[in-house]
């Protein structure tokens, strides 16, 4: 009774597929040994030996025959359940190895899928930092990129300023229209203003580079996280099956390796070198901005320096202009006296000309009148010679007296040129003066604040 109950413990294992051999038997399995039976042979009056029993012995066997039969059979049953036993032990031996084989190489498994998950995260973490980063950066550069563009606007009014500047003072008038100082300064302004301008332009255009090349590798980066957390869901859904999964199957065809497939190393170098390279990116990015910091902070220094200089010269100019001016107007009041001095002179010489024609016609009158004297009367007498030397007296002072008017008239006229030539140069230092304090100063009174040109505003 109990064997049947074993086969039914035995039909009732599952079926499992070996792995390796079974573990040889401690005893060695070996055939029963045959029981050999002696015959009795029919050599009685009832045996069958002879002629009229002769036809029966093919149908009929002997009891011993059936006895050794019974036997046979007896034995036959004992080794079949006994080699039965061995192999339903077998099978279970078979059939435990199987299962903890299969549980252990799943546990295995399932580990290397668990340090799989920790790499994927590592580099996730990682690539996700480095994302971070370059979007921090590249906010930080743009900011930078900023501040490049207002302090490239702003270097539009300076431009305006010493522009409009020079063409003003193009209008001012000879002899005043002259290569000075202030000129220079100017000159050097809009030549510094250019080169500021072409430093911003080319410093702009690099900051524009650098934020592309921080938004490709920023992609790339996030390709490559993407990726990561795709297979990291994956890997996790994998980890988390088990034998009681419901969503379990066979895929015969998954039990190979794509060609495409990379290897642990290639797998890894590919994201150290993203990583590498958005780290080589980022410090490019730092490097640029505390350049264009540099920049923007030696550029409105210049600029600043630069206008302080050109503002000193006007000052100085203005000052010389002033200086000149009041001279002009202090000789102009000197010529303007004097010609009115020179005009009462003049004045005084004509009367003093004209006073002297009643004693010259009274001299030349005693002359005529005694030149009628008769005869002997008519004598060179000490009168007569003092008459003449009156006459010629009279005459010698008017000459001297009209070249003295003349003389004067030249003064005169010499005088009233120069209250020209000092009026217009007066007008030309005006001129000026409206030109360099009015125009161009006032102008420059507008030039951008160092915040603006360093770009903050």
């Amino acid at each position: 009774a109990a064997r049947p109950s074993r086969r039914l413990c035995a039909m009732a294992q599952p079926k499992v597929l070996m792995t390796k051999e079974p573990a040889p038997q401690t005893v060695p399995a070996s055939d029963l040994p045959e029981k050999v039976y002696e015959v009795a042979l029919n050599t009685g009056p009832d045996s069958s030996s002879g002629l009229a029993t002769a036809g029966f012995r093919t149908a009929k066997y002997l009891p011993d025959e059936w006895f050794q039969s019974n036997s046979n059979l007896y034995h036959k049953a004992l080794a079949g359940c006994e080699q039965a036993e061995r192999g339903r032990a077998e099978a279970k031996e078979l059939a435990d190895h199987a299962a903890a084989t299969a549980q252990r190489t799943q546990q295995d498994s399932t580990a290397t899928v668990g340090q799989r998950l920790k790499d994927i995260h590592f580099w996730k973490s990682e690539l996700q930092k480095e994302i971070e980063d370059l979007e921090a950066e590249t906010g930080l550069l743009a900011a930078q990129k900023l501040r490049l563009e207002r302090a490239l606007n702003a270097t539009e009014m300076p431009y305006a300023i010493v522009t409009d500047n020079l063409q003003c003072r193009e209008r001012r008038q000879p002899p005043d229209l002259v290569s000075d100082e202030v000129e220079r300064e100017l000159l050097k302004e809009a030549e510094l203003i250019r080169n500021v301008q072409e430093l911003l332009k080319r410093t702009l255009m690099q900051a524009v580079n650098q934020m592309r090349l921080n938004r490709d590798h920023k992609e790339a980066c996030e390709m490559d996280w993407s990726d990561k957390v795709e297979t990291y869901n994956i890997d996790d859904k994998c980890g988390r099956y088990s034998n009681q999964s419901t969503n379990i199957q066979f895929h015969p065809s998954s039990v190979k390796f794509e060609e495409s497939a990379s290897t642990p190393e290639t797998w890894a170098k590919f994201s150290h070198d993203n990583i590498y390279k958005a780290e080589l990116e980022k410090t490019a990015s730092i490097n640029l901005r505390a350049l264009i910091d540099n920049i923007l902070h030696d550029v409105s220094e210049d600029l600043r320096m630069q206008c302080a200089a050109v503002n000193e010269a006007f000052a100085k100019r203005c000052e010389q202009l002033d200086d000149a001016k009041h001279k002009l107007e202090y000789h102009l009041r000197r010529v303007l006296k004097e010609i009115g001095d020179k005009e009462a002179s003049i004045a005084a010489l004509k009367q003093a000309i004209k006073d002297k024609e009643a004693p010259m016609k009274v001299a030349q009158t005693r002359l005529y009148d005694r030149s009628f004297r008769p005869n002997v009367e008519l004598c060179r007498d000490e009168a007569q010679f003092r008459l003449i030397n009156e006459v010629e007296e009279l005459t010698e002072t008017i000459e001297s007296l009209k070249k003295k008017l003349l003389e004067s008239e030249e003064s005169l006229r010499n005088l009233e040129d120069t209250r020209m030539d000092l009026e217009k140069e007066i007008a030309v230092k005006t001129n000026s003066l409206f030109i360099d304090r009015q125009k161009c100063m006032a102008h420059r009174n507008h030039y951008p604040a160092l915040l603006k040109l360093a770009g903050y505003q």
